[in-house]
C-alpha cells in the first residue's frame, strides 16, 4: 500500500496572464485572464480549461512547474461556459464565482462577521478568507483546505472534523477534461479504525494501515 499515490494529478499546459498580487478585498475581482500569486511564488490561482475542454474553472496550481499541475478546483461541478467568469468577495460577505450574467455558479458559506473580508492565496496553496490583516490560522473565516479535491498538500487533513462536521477526503477527477468528482475517493475509515481506504464508488479497493 506504500506505493499508493494520494495525489491524482492532471497535467496540461495553458497560456495565461499574471497579476503579481496575492489578495483581493470586498467587491474586488479576479477576472478570467488575471491571477493571484502567493507571496513566495509557489502557487497561482486563476481560471483555466483542463485538457481539451473549452469550459472554464477557477483553480489553484503550482506556479513554478513548467507543466501546469492543478491542485484545487473551486467550481468543479458547475463550470463557466465562456471567458466571462470572475471571482469576487460579494456584499453578502461570501466568496463567489460568477458568470457574465452575474449568475453565482459557486459560493462559500456566509462570512457576515467580517467587517473587512480579505481573500488571500497563501504560499501553502491555501486560499483563505480573513478579517482585515489577521494572519492567525485559527481566525480564518473560511479556507480551501477544508474542501479537498484530488491533491493532498502539506497542512491538509483527512477525516471528519467533529466541530464543523465536514468530511475531508480526496476525490479523483472524472477525466482529464472534467474535474468534477469521479469514481475514486481516498478517505479515513468512517467506522473508526485507524486506516485509509481507497474506494471505487461504494466498494473498497485498497486499504492502508499505519
Amino acid at each position: 500500500m506504500g506505493s499508493l499515490t494520494v495525489t491524482l494529478v492532471i497535467l496540461f499546459s495553458i497560456s495565461r496572464i499574471s497579476v503579481a498580487v496575492d489578495n483581493i478585498a470586498l467587491n474586488q475581482v479576479v477576472r478570467d485572464g488575471e491571477t493571484l500569486i502567493s507571496a513566495g511564488g509557489s502557487f497561482e490561482l486563476g481560471f483555466f480549461s483542463p485538457g481539451n475542454s473549452s469550459r472554464r474553472y477557477l483553480g489553484i496550481w503550482f506556479k513554478k512547474l513548467s507543466i501546469m499541475t492543478v491542485v484545487w478546483v473551486v467550481n468543479k461541478e458547475i463550470p463557466v461556459t465562456d471567458s466571462s467568469g470572475v471571482l469576487k468577495v460579494t456584499d453578502q460577505r461570501t466568496l463567489a464565482v460568477l458568470n457574465g450574467n452575474d449568475t453565482i455558479l459557486w459560493s462559500s458559506n456566509s462570512i457576515r462577521s467580517a467587517r473587512n473580508p480579505t481573500v488571500q492565496l497563501l504560499d501553502s496553496g491555501n486560499l483563505v478568507i480573513k478579517d482585515g490583516n489577521g494572519d492567525n490560522p485559527e481566525n480564518f473565516l473560511w479556507q480551501s483546505f477544508d474542501y479537498l479535491c484530488n491533491t493532498l498538500l502539506a497542512g491538509m487533513k483527512l477525516g471528519r472534523n467533529t466541530v464543523t462536521g465536514l468530511d475531508l477526503y480526496l476525490s479523483a477527477w472524472k477525466s482529464r477534461d472534467d474535474p468534477s468528482e469521479g469514481d475514486f475517493t481516498y478517505r479515513l475509515d468512517p467506522s473508526g479504525y485507524l486506516q485509509l481506504l481507497l474506494w471505487k464508488g461504494s466498494v473498497v479497493r485498497c486499504r492502508s494501515r499505519p
